[in-house]
């Protein structure tokens, strides 16, 4: 697709990781150990966690995990970067029924505003940013890098599922400070702003 022409959020999360309100509980297995960790984004490709088991990059671990209440996903997983202390992301070494179930999980996670795809397009000569899914505190960095580093010129927010006041807060900001559009808005965000 053009530049300009905005990807449907079923498109954009085949490249984006979606981020959660809080990080959700899995279980990471490695050469016989296995460890509690936090899940804190994730992809159809693959997912960012936290674990305290030490793994290095290129090594194959299983991870286990439930999306808000969806089948449980065991995957294996390839190691693919380590950030920080015990921040590690990985590739999904997924066949169909894994990549199903993955697919099931995020999409049943942002249609109820649990999760948050953020993305930034061009448009008609100006940066576009698009939420999908919820609009909450959990975003807030990414929310304000794209007004203050970015440039954002509008926000669309046709496909917010949620929105807690803190979202509402950003958007109001965006638009007093920032000059942002914030024209487009999904029938939560209009009774939010409405009451704010």
């Amino acid at each position: 697709m053009p530049l300009d022409t905005p990807q449907p959020a079923s498109e954009q999360r085949r490249h984006q990781r979606i981020r959660f309100d809080t990080p959700l509980p899995m279980k990471v297995a490695h050469l016989g150990e296995r460890a509690d960790g936090g899940l804190e984004n994730l992809s159809l490709g693959g997912l960012m966690f936290r674990s305290k088991l030490q793994l290095v990059v290129g090594e194959t671990i299983g991870c286990e995990f439930s999306v808000y209440g969806s089948p449980l996903i065991d995957i294996a997983a390839t190691v693919a970067s380590r950030v920080g202390d015990g921040l590690y992301g990985a590739r999904f070494q997924a066949g169909p029924v894994s990549q199903f179930l993955v697919d099931d999980a995020i999409n049943d996670a942002i249609l109820r505003g649990k999760a948050t795809v953020l993305t930034i397009h061009d448009r008609d000569g100006g940066k576009v940013m698009r939420i999908a899914g919820g609009l909450t505190a959990a975003v807030k960095t990414d929310f304000m890098h794209g007004l203050s580093r970015v440039g954002i010129a509008e926000i669309d927010l046709s496909e917010v599922t949620r929105i807690d006041n803190e979202g509402v807060a950003m958007c109001a900001h965006a638009v007093a400070r920032y000059g942002v559009r914030a024209e487009r808005r999904s029938p939560c965000v209009l009774a939010a702003w409405q009451h704010r």
